[in-house]
């Protein structure tokens, strides 16, 4: 997978893997705790625009399918984990790389860190997150 960035308005810079789409995108950052519903929380209207960071330690490892989703788009610009499996353990789903195809994430990040980071400099900024192929 290639490498990317992810670049906070403050300046900070957290290096890590792309998955879903290479490319640029601009949002507010937030994040959400939960151990499940990764696939609710990317196509809930409130997350529109938003990127979210998943503080729970694996992503993607129960795939997607189309009866977990809360509209018929993905919301978010962004996603933000640690660890982004590539394969999904339920046979009537489809892996999440599939089902992010546009839109762009960076895993291999430190989740802990990066949401302590937030909440103490910059909780309501702005955030660019970019996907670089040859960083």
């Amino acid at each position: 997978m290639p490498k990317c960035i992810l670049l906070l308005e403050d300046g900070s810079v957290f290096e890590g893997k792309s998955f879903g789409k290479i490319g640029t995108t601009l949002g507010e950052i937030c994040f959400n705790t939960g151990m499940t519903g990764y696939q609710e929380i990317f196509s809930d209207p409130s997350y529109f625009g938003q990127i979210v960071i998943l503080t729970n330690s694996h992503l993607g490892n129960y795939g997607s399918n189309s009866e977990d989703i809360e509209s018929d788009n993905i919301q978010v610009s962004g996603v933000i984990c640690r660890n982004f499996s590539q394969n999904h353990s339920r046979n009537n789903a489809t892996t999440l790389q599939k089902y992010l195809e546009n839109t762009v994430g960076i895993q291999d990040i430190d989740t802990r860190a990066l949401v302590n980071h937030i909440r103490f400099w910059c909780s309501k900024l702005h955030h660019l997150f970019r996907n670089i192929r040859n960083f």
